[in-house]
């Protein structure tokens, strides 16, 4: 694990032979320059002079010169408290929350479902909360999840520390099975609302088309033509995947989708 950890921090490895053979050896002579930097650029100095340079020679010197050694066993004692700074397990807080792609809003009305794929874990099941939110500490440096939910479209996401842990994900409506709801259950005003709502995020110039199956070129479609097509729950609507989209001030301006087979 320091291998791997040295590696990490400085870009370099020192073979096991070459780092135990050096306490068994009684001789005055130091390891190579380049070994002494590394070591000491893993412990959070610049290189070797810049060690030797921070130590307060008034406190540790009883004569007038150090032993080359000696200082090579102080720098592997410093490195050993760094290298178990780095290595002890530490807990990992990665905070999510959910936006309606469309709305630009929370998804607050409908709890997100949420399954944990982390390794060497059973999967683990939650929800989001009140606020749409979802958060998740772990030793480990990634989180691997899947997202569900009624009306939207199932996700998976995977993020690592060295990313951001706090972050706003955009999850994409799913056109199909919210109008088979709407259709399914009476809901003519929700379903005029959601006719209004695509009205509003396509621009009326908006380049809209579908690309056909197996090279027969496209087919072009006017923003009503589109919006009548993403609210009646046909086959067609629950298997479209856009391809492309630009929005320019909020709204869609050009589009591309496919329909899979």
């Amino acid at each position: 694990m320091f291998q791997e950890d040295l590696r990490k921090q400085v870009k370099g490895s020192i073979s096991e032979k070459s780092f135990y053979s050096y306490f068994k050896n009684t001789t005055e002579k130091l390891p190579r320059v380049d070994v002494l930097n590394m070591l000491s650029e893993y412990c959070g100095y610049k290189n070797w002079v810049h060690f030797k340079s921070s130590i307060p020679q008034n406190k540790i010197l009883e004569k007038k010169k150090l032993k080359p050694k000696w200082l090579v066993f102080l720098l592997l004692g410093v490195l050993f408290i760094t290298s178990a700074y780095f290595l002890i397990p530490r807990n990992h807080t990665f905070t999510f929350c959910f936006i309606d792609q469309d709305r630009n809003k929370p998804i607050i009305n409908t709890p997100i479902d949420i399954i944990v794929l982390n390794n060497k874990q059973s999967p683990f099941y939650t929800k989001s909360d009140s606020l749409g939110c979802f958060r998740w500490s772990t030793k480990d440096d990634f989180i691997r999840f899947v997202i569900k939910s009624p009306y939207h479209k199932t996700d998976t996401i995977f993020r690592s520390t060295a990313k951001i842990t706090n972050e706003n994900i955009q999850v994409s409506t799913d056109d199909y099975a919210l109008m088979l709801h709407y259709y399914a259950n009476g809901r003519l005003e929700d379903w005029k609302n959601r006719k209004n709502e695509l009205s509003k995020m396509i621009a009326d110039n908006a380049i809209i088309f579908q690309v056909l199956p197996s090279g027969l070129g496209i087919e072009v479609y006017s923003k009503n033509e589109f919006i009548t097509k993403l609210t009646t729950p046909t086959k067609s609507l629950k298997n479209i995947e856009i391809i492309e989209s630009k929005r320019i001030k909020g709204q869609i301006v050009k589009l591309k989708f496919r329909v899979k087979s």
